[in-house]
């Protein structure tokens, strides 16, 4: 059962403060600085609490990153670069991982520990949390998206949704009854999201070679695979299934969309659970709305594939140049109990990575469709595990946006050129 506990205050900061100590002054326990991405104050409430547990062996103090993760990203390297002691921990976007990883900004996880933290955690989030075929973060908590649908109109369609559905069953849908599909196409990383589901499910990988030097970095879109997630994202836009908003739509907007009486499907993540309820709660919207959502499996590309669900969430790392690795370390497997998950699920919304938290009653109250959280996430497939990956990511957004203007023809032949280009150092972004 998730204990209900006053929340703490406020975090430790608003911004990065470059003079942090490392530790506390000799006469006290050692404080232990975790950087942390913004939350509704869950991370704050676990330091605290494991502060308590460690009977004064540490103290765990907790500093805001930027709201952005780029920002989150820059802010990082450039302070481990600088060998910055006083990162002892930090929540990481599993994207950013190997970049921080490969020059040895991350302390290399012992063995135990290793083992402990990967007990019972999905797959998805321990292909996250890895890079050279070793664990180099502590999977903390998950994220996927889920297909979202109106009960309403797959009724009218007949589609039975217990078993998997393709990306076509679902244009077909949309285009036959006159309604939206719900999709992320801002010129963001939400697109970069979607174009690695699409690709992956289709039996593809956007870097074949992921571990390459940047001159020796091989893409693979200008595949079978490449090819078939831009026909499907193209059709989308070029039709107009994604709403006259497309270009702009986020999580939040295509959740908007979703929640309207034009809707049909969205992909998207379990957040949108809970806003809805509250929105229902707030009076903004009818309750007869949160009663014909729906939720299954992401689409797959083809029949009789696997989809590859989108995987999210954020990994803990402890800053190679820390004075206390040790503890840090001991700081991090408390942070990550499976009670401490769903505790973190309940509270802020944020899926668990660890399948324990799942048995919790408040977590299965609060996300009926938790089953299908987990089931997801067992199967999720990871954006591409590469150093080079803000190249990558923003390489793809640059060529596969507008997503109307998305064709299988040019597309993948686009980002290829551009990306290769940016690796070799011939062209900027």
């Amino acid at each position: 059962m998730v204990r209900r506990i006053r929340m703490v205050a406020a975090t430790a900061g608003a911004a990065l403060v470059a003079t942090l100590a490392a530790c506390a002054p000799d006469d006290g326990p050692p404080t232990l600085n975790w950087y942390i991405n913004s939350d509704n104050g869950g991370q704050a409430q676990i330091a605290a609490e494991c502060t308590e547990a460690a009977d004064g062996a540490y103290t765990i103090e907790t500093v805001l990153l930027p709201r952005d993760a780029a920002a989150q990203r820059e802010q990082l390297a450039r302070r481990l670069a600088a060998e910055d002691s006083s990162i002892d921990l930090m929540s990481l976007d599993p994207p950013f991982i190997p970049e921080l990883s490969e020059p040895g900004f991350l302390a290399p996880i012992p063995n135990d520990v290793a083992e402990a933290v990967s007990e019972n955690v999905v797959q998805g989030s321990l292909d996250s949390a890895t890079w050279n075929d070793e664990l180099v973060a502590i999977p903390f908590w998950a994220n996927t998206q889920l297909l979202w649908y109106r009960e309403s109109v797959v009724e009218e369609a007949g589609l039975d949704m217990s078993q998997p559905v393709t990306w076509d069953q679902l244009i077909e849908v949309a285009t036959d009854q006159d309604l939206y599909l719900a999709v992320q196409g801002i010129k963001g990383e939400s697109l970069t999201v979607w174009i690695n589901a699409l690709i992956a499910s289709a039996g593809g990988e956007i870097i074949t070679n992921p571990g390459s030097s940047a001159e020796d970095t091989e893409l693979g879109l200008e595949t079978d695979a490449g090819r078939e997630a831009a026909r499907i994202m193209g059709q989308i836009g070029s039709d107009g299934l994604g709403g006259p908003g497309l270009p702009t739509s986020d999580e939040s907007a295509s959740l908007r969309l979703f929640q309207g009486d034009d809707a049909s499907f969205m992909v998207n993540w379990p957040f949108v659970w809970t806003s809805t309820q509250q929105a229902v709660d707030d009076g903004l919207l009818e309750e007869s709305v949160l009663d014909d959502f729906g939720w299954a499996l992401y689409p797959a590309v083809a029949e009789g594939t696997d989809s590859a669900p989108p995987v999210g969430g954020i990994n803990l790392g402890v800053g190679a140049f820390s004075e206390h690795t040790d503890l840090a370390f001991e700081a991090a497997q408390c942070i990550v109990t499976p009670e401490h998950q769903a505790f973190y699920m309940v509270n802020d919304g944020n899926p668990a990575s660890n399948t324990e938290a799942y048995e919790d009653a408040e977590v299965q109250e609060t996300f009926p469709m938790y089953e299908m959280i987990r089931d997801s996430l067992e199967q999720a497939v990871p954006r591409p595990q590469t150093p080079l990956y803000n190249e990558i990511s923003t390489g793809l957004q640059e060529t596969w946006y507008p997503v109307s203007d998305v064709n299988p023809d040019t597309s993948p032949e686009a980002a290829t050129e551009l990306i290769t280009a940016v690796l070799r150092g011939e062209r900027l972004l």
